[in-house]
């Protein structure tokens, strides 16, 4: 098992590879995810800007 671990006397260049490989992975299942919530809370804050706007100038379109 030691063996399969020291990969050979390359374990120095592999396990970090496969570490970025995880992360970069994990990553790219969390961006979608935090980029959505920003996106609504953005739209949440256009949403009220505008209501707000309508409320004090209920003439404008």
């Amino acid at each position: 098992m030691s063996a399969f671990f020291a990969m050979g006397g390359y374990a120095i260049y592999v396990w970090p590879a496969y570490a970025l490989f995880f992360i970069v992975l994990i990553a790219d299942y969390i961006n979608p995810w935090l980029r959505r919530r920003r996106n609504l809370r953005e739209l949440r804050g256009r949403l009220a800007r505008q209501a707000a706007r309508q409320q004090r100038n209920p003439s404008a379109p």
